[in-house]
């Protein structure tokens, strides 16, 4: 039985300078690639990247942050790029996989995601024994959450390490965090959280 941490959009719109920045993703990108630097507990480690080419209404004009976005993490552009604190870690190989997530629409779940090949998250974890996963990254209230929700679906044994993830908001991430809960999932310490 194997163990893989799984790292959610680690991504420059999703930092501070990005089209949807969100408090604390530059200071836990380089937290995450410190973890995985000196990390001996995983046999796996994937990376989850936003890669919109036309996610039709997930992008808006008038965004209500909760359904719909500015634009961010175009395929192709800086914006989609891995985070600097974190784009080294995924350069040494020290990341097995990374999976594309809404290309044609919003995809919060890292399950959502394929490789290049074109297999499915889930697929591949499971191709390599996987059992347990941990969930780390960017956002504690959306993606993080979506992605440890699916992996108890997906029936892995799940956590979230809520110290190396950055939240967008304290309400959603509240709720998020009951939710995760009441599913199962194990967390373990804070997320960073913005001053609202």
């Amino acid at each position: 039985m194997s163990r893989a941490l799984i790292v959610i959009d680690v991504q420059n719109d999703f930092c501070e300078g990005g089209s949807v920045p969100v408090t604390g993703g530059a200071d836990v990108a380089g937290a995450i690639a410190d973890f995985v630097d000196r990390q001996i507990g995983y046999d796996f480690v994937v990376a989850t990247r936003d890669y919109h080419i036309d996610p039709g209404d997930h992008f808006s004009e008038r965004p209500d942050f909760v359904h719909s976005w500015p634009r961010h993490c175009v395929a192709g552009s800086e914006g989609s790029e891995f985070h600097p604190n974190f784009a080294p870690v995924v350069a040494s190989g020290a990341v097995d996989e990374v999976f594309h997530k809404g290309h044609h629409a919003a995809a919060y779940s890292g399950f959502h995601g394929v490789n290049e090949p074109g297999s499915p998250l889930a697929d591949w974890l499971r191709e390599h024994d996987v059992r347990q996963v941990d969930v780390v990254g960017i956002a504690t209230d959306h993606c993080v959450r979506a992605t440890a929700l699916d992996a108890v679906r997906e029936g892995f044994e799940v956590q979230v390490l809520l110290d190396l993830t950055a939240a967008v908001a304290a309400k959603t991430t509240d709720a998020a965090v009951q939710e995760l809960r009441k599913a199962g999932v194990k967390l373990t310490g804070s997320p960073v959280l913005p001053n609202d």
